[in-house]
């Protein structure tokens, strides 16, 4: 496990499937995530067998710490990077946090904060990247708090609700992140 302030991250189990197809479904989730259609539980099935094998690229399940730390963890969403590139030490993560009860109160950053310190210390990368939507406010927040720059544009990259959206690309590098970490 990983531990954040606020989030554990831990490897995603076959218990989570269900959850995932819940949160899925619902258009406000998949709204800012390269998803069209909801997706059944063969299909996330059929995801969470190719995920067993990624390895560092594997994504994990985000769990909220309990009030007070008492009781157990709850499963909110999930995280990881994708597309290491080892030669040039960079990665690019991923977020989605599917339970609604834990919007804009902290989860994300923690989360994206929690991520880029392993890929920092333990996985010795040198930079951090992301994609988000430019009309997603609340996610780019998260990233800024979490030390992220925009460091590009992709014109009308996607598509939805019958128009055509910017994609951001923000970024951090470890000597940017790492003077502003305690100790």
């Amino acid at each position: 496990m990983i531990l954040g302030e606020l989030v554990r991250l831990r490897p995603i189990e076959r218990d989570d499937l269900t959850r995932f197809v819940e949160w899925f479904g619902d258009p406000d989730v998949r709204q800012y995530l390269a998803m069209v259609f909801p997706i059944g539980y063969t299909q996330e099935e059929n995801w969470y067998e190719r995920n067993l094998n990624l390895g560092e690229e594997q994504a994990w399940a985000i769990e909220a710490r309990p009030p007070d730390n008492v009781g157990p963890w709850t499963h909110i969403g999930s995280c990881g990077f994708h597309r290491i590139q080892w030669r040039v030490r960079g990665g690019e993560i991923g977020i989605m946090i599917g339970d609604r009860a834990y919007w804009g109160k902290g989860y994300g950053t923690d989360a994206v904060k929690t991520l880029i310190r392993f890929g920092f210390e333990t996985l010795n990368l040198n930079r951090v990247y992301l994609r988000v939507f430019a009309d997603n406010p609340r996610a780019i927040r998260a990233y800024e708090k979490a030390g992220f720059i925009k460091e590009g544009v992709l014109r009308q990259d996607h598509y939805h609700d019958g128009k055509y959206v910017d994609t951001l690309v923000m970024g951090i590098l470890q000597d940017e992140w790492r003077p502003a970490q305690p100790g």
